[in-house]
């Protein structure tokens, strides 16, 4: 599904970001990303949803190069990537319901398809119950199940989460990993954390990156840098 062919990223003035990176994701995967603070992991996620492009080297989605310039279907791949965010962006004047179906009104779906999509996302997440609330009502953890509830929502195969669980206690914390966990053999799943307890209990397949570079990639590993 994702193939990075000997890809470089480097910013202004200098700053290598991404060194050489070859990498092969398949679909349906579990994958953990970590790395300290600036080893490279959200650069790589912004560079699979195209908010960056690389330096030199091709990035391969569903077979098909993204990463050239002249490449004109942006918004049809980002349809296909559901995004998870440590601070959520969750919009505070729409409700749980309307926070969920804004990720939808731009495929175009009637009215009706809309709002089957969002109960069954809701449902997913346990918030069948909570649809009208608003964003203030909620806990941080069910501020993130409605994140999670708008990436998965309508056909996205792939789900990528930056820090999910960053600013959430320990006991959310799992209760989100469950979440995901139950998407597991369902999407594509790539999650960047730090949260050495949740790889090292998981021990699906972790990447590793440090200063820019992949310094190892295990299929059944823990959070060893």
């Amino acid at each position: 599904m994702i193939h990075f062919d000997n890809v470089n990223k480097k910013f202004p003035f200098g700053n290598t970001a991404l060194k050489d990176i070859c990498l092969e994701i398949e679909n349906d995967e579990f994958v953990f990303v970590v790395g300290p603070s600036g080893a490279g992991k959200t650069t790589l996620l912004k560079l699979i949803t195209r908010e960056l492009l690389p330096s030199s080297g091709s990035i391969f989605i569903d077979d098909v190069d993204i990463s050239q310039k002249n490449f004109h279907q942006t918004n049809k791949l980002r349809q296909k990537i559901g995004m998870v965010f440590q601070d959520f962006k969750i919009l505070n004047e729409k409700t749980v319901f309307e926070n969920v179906a804004l990720a939808l009104t731009i495929s175009h779906l009637n009215t009706e398809s809309i709002k089957t999509a969002v109960h069954q996302a809701l449902q997913a997440v346990g918030l069948q119950n909570k649809d009208n609330f608003f964003p203030l009502q909620l806990s941080m953890g069910e501020l993130q199940r409605v994140a999670i509830a708008r990436a998965i929502s309508g056909e996205r195969k792939l789900i990528i989460a930056d820090e999910p669980t960053g600013n959430l206690d320990p006991k959310t914390t799992w209760e989100i990993m469950k979440i995901f966990k139950k998407l597991e053999g369902k999407k594509t799943i790539l999650i960047a954390t730090h949260n050495t307890d949740v790889v090292n209990s998981f021990k699906k397949r972790v990447i590793v990156i440090k200063d820019g570079r992949i310094l190892k990639d295990t299929r059944k590993g823990g959070y060893d840098l």
